[in-house]
């Protein structure tokens, strides 16, 4: 039996040459947004290592959309012309080079996890973060300046600017953030939008910003390129965001032209009980699947070869995304290719190291 975890995928007119993602992991280590060297060879090491798409880290589309002073962001030219080395070599690899936009919300203005992850004053490079509503991410967590109609205006321009560079940068695929707590997360929470206007108590007001984004940001992407939104499937909390609501919401999503859904789940809010495990999150990206139409990934402590094979086999999803494993293992798919029996080329500097039957 032929592995459906190395066999292609197409989105739109793009073809992955497998279903291995690397799902965008922050790597706190931008100057003033732009990527650096080390952008280059740890997305360049996963493209080598054999993944189908290699995804840039949560990449903000304006300067106060980063989650810390140090991430990535695409919010001039400067920064559209600094990922274009990494997306060529990306390519090169045969992997489809992707960018996550993103806008932190309330959980912006913070430091990097190794100094503790805190929120940062002025003082210290932060910044007054905004969100639906003035309600903190935390205790310990600066009170947001809730977003009046005019900002969010501008800020749907933002992605929109974003798009057209990230286009302009040599990405093939965009996923909208809207997962783990962020902004526009944020707007679909009940939990997080406390909002009484055309934004805000209705699902249709809640999830009214995340889909003009996505409406906006498909109409300036080109036709031919496939569109990805992530979005945390539940809060884990009573009276938050629930798969229900996801489902419908990503039947939404599919009518605005999104191609996948990347279904993540949790970051809200700091105390939500996660039931964390082995693939604890494909059931959400199943659900999307089957009940919204769309097609769907999975992402979560998905570790082994096996375990994603099932995955795909069992139709829960259409593509895994792996985040820590592949930071542990750059050559994951490779490995996992020889595990289950797939003949992939090797990138032929390495084909001498090649395990051979």
């Amino acid at each position: 039996m032929e592995s459906l975890l190395f066999s292609p995928l197409s989105l739109r007119e793009v073809t992955f040459r497998n279903r291995v993602f690397v799902s965008p992991m922050c790597q706190y280590s931008s100057r003033d947004g732009l990527p650096t060297d080390w952008h280059l060879v740890h997305l360049g090491s996963r493209a080598v290592g054999g993944a189908g798409m290699v995804m840039v880290e949560a990449t903000a589309v304006t300067p106060e959309g980063r989650i810390s002073p140090d991430d990535s962001g695409i919010w001039s030219d400067e920064h559209a012309a600094a990922f274009r080395g990494i997306t060529a070599f990306v390519s090169e690899q045969g992997a489809v080079p992707g960018i996550q936009l993103a806008h932190a919300g309330r959980k912006a203005s913070t430091d990097a996890p190794w100094n503790g992850g805190g929120p940062l004053d002025r003082d210290r490079r932060g910044w007054q973060p905004v969100a639906p509503s003035a309600v903190p991410f935390s205790e310990g967590h600066p009170q947001p300046h809730a977003l009046a109609a005019e900002a969010m205006e501008r800020l749907v321009e933002a992605f929109v600017a974003a798009t057209r560079r990230s286009l302009e940068a040599g990405f093939r695929v965009i996923e909208l953030h809207m997962a783990h707590g962020y902004l526009l997360h944020e707007f679909l929470s009940p939990l997080s939008n406390r909002r009484d206007d055309e934004y805000g108590g209705s699902f249709d007001n809640r999830a009214r910003l995340p889909l003009r984004v996505a409406a906006a940001v498909r109409e300036a992407w080109p036709g031919e390129l496939p569109l990805l939104v992530r979005i945390s499937a539940t809060d884990w909390v009573e009276g938050g965001w629930d798969l229900e609501q996801s489902v419908r919401l990503a039947g939404r999503l599919r009518e605005a032209g999104v191609d996948l859904v990347d279904c993540s789940s949790g970051g809200l809010v700091p105390d939500a009980r996660i039931p964390a495990g082995p693939g604890f999150q494909a059931p959400f990206a199943q659900a999307v699947r089957t009940r919204a139409r769309v097609p769907s990934g999975a992402v979560g402590m998905i570790t082994e070869p096996v375990q994603a094979e099932h995955v795909l086999r069992s139709g829960q999803a259409d593509a895994v995304l792996l985040a820590r494993e592949m930071l542990r293992n750059p050559y994951w798919p490779l490995r996992a290719a020889a595990g289950l029996g797939a003949d992939v080329g090797w990138p032929v500097q390495y084909e001498r190291a090649r395990p051979r039957s």
